[in-house]
């Protein structure tokens, strides 16, 4: 049997209608902010962003649910937090040109939108300025030229902001100028647009992926198995018939994932959805997110508990993103 691709607004309409008050979000699940030990903030500075498809995913009723914490303003944000910053990972070190990171030798990161399908209270780049950092029409030349001018670069990374939130014509034309750089072998592309709005995978955005000579990774964003619904599996499962390599990288993140349990059938839910466990990073030092940490000792015990639970290939590297370092942090080594 056929299977039916969304119509190619259908994951623009659920984009444009993610904006939503925290009242609304309340009422829409039957909760209210007593349900809260800290409160909830009404109207935050980082505004929320659930798309209706995700939202439908969250239980009613439920103040404790895994996928509400990530989305909802709890007060908690707005305690005093010493030693938090707005730029965790000091990327505006490693900012080679304007849209254009490189941390890494062989790897160069784009800028490639400023907007997301969901907005993750935990996300280490909540304070970006994204007018001056993401990568606009008139910056691509010359953050192209720049890659195309080190033969030691070979992949490009999208990132953002969310690169699967920009059209399919405009992403297309993205990667195909990144695609005419000979020495560029493989396009990651780094999206929680995935879990957030499945529709988002259109017949345009499978032709794209499909037709290019790069090597395509995709690097989706899911920290709980609730997230990941039927229709989250048919979208993975068209990338993956387009050759994509799917890859995942969730957020330890204290009461949404933060036991082996809950981890083990993440990881089972995302191979069953033909996704490979890829990081499980410990939270960033980002302000107004400090109530989602969880401590390195902890984090320690939890790691030799899914390792002693599932296989090698389903086990995820417990990290941590250390600015200056060459490359990720194993948590074993902190």
């Amino acid at each position: 049997m056929s299977v039916v691709l969304n119509a190619p607004d259908d994951w623009q309409h659920e984009a444009r209608a993610a904006r939503i008050t925290t009242a609304a979000l309340l009422a829409r699940l039957g909760l209210d902010a007593a349900d809260f030990p800290a409160g909830v903030i009404a109207d935050p500075a980082f505004p929320l962003m659930v798309p209706p498809h995700f939202l439908g995913l969250i239980r009613p009723g439920d103040p404790a649910d895994p996928l509400l914490l990530q989305v909802l303003a709890r007060g908690e944000e707005a305690w005093p937090q010493p030693e938090r910053l707005t730029d965790p990972l000091s990327e505006a070190d490693y900012r080679a040109a304007p849209g254009m990171l490189q941390k890494y030798r062989s790897r160069a990161l784009l800028m490639a939108s400023g907007s997301c399908a969901i907005h993750c209270r935990y996300c280490f780049r909540r304070h970006t300025d994204y007018g001056a950092t993401m990568l606009t029409r008139a910056r691509v030349a010359e953050a192209l030229a720049l890659i195309a001018a080190d033969p030691a670069i070979d992949e490009v990374i999208l990132s953002g902001g969310d690169p699967l939130s920009l059209p399919d014509a405009r992403l297309a034309a993205l990667v195909d100028a990144i695609a005419v750089i000979p020495h560029i072998t493989t396009l990651r592309l780094h999206s929680r647009t995935l879990v957030a709005i499945p529709a988002r995978v259109t017949a345009a955005l499978l032709a794209l992926l499909a037709g290019t000579r790069l090597r395509v990774v995709i690097v989706i964003h899911s920290n709980h198995a609730h997230e990941l619904s039927a229709a989250g599996a048919a979208a993975l499962a068209r990338l993956r018939g387009a050759g994509v390599m799917l890859l995942n990288q969730s957020v330890l993140l204290a009461r949404v994932n933060d036991t082996a349990e809950t981890i083990a059938a993440h990881c089972r839910r995302l191979f069953a959805c033909g996704v490979l466990p890829y990081y499980m990073h410990l939270t960033d030092p980002v302000a107004g997110a400090a109530h989602f940490d969880v401590n390195e000792s902890d984090a320690l015990r939890i790691e030799a508990q899914v390792r002693a639970s599932l296989p090698g290939y389903l086990v995820p590297r417990f990290v941590r993103e250390v600015p200056g370092e060459a490359a990720k942090t194993p948590l074993l080594a902190l």
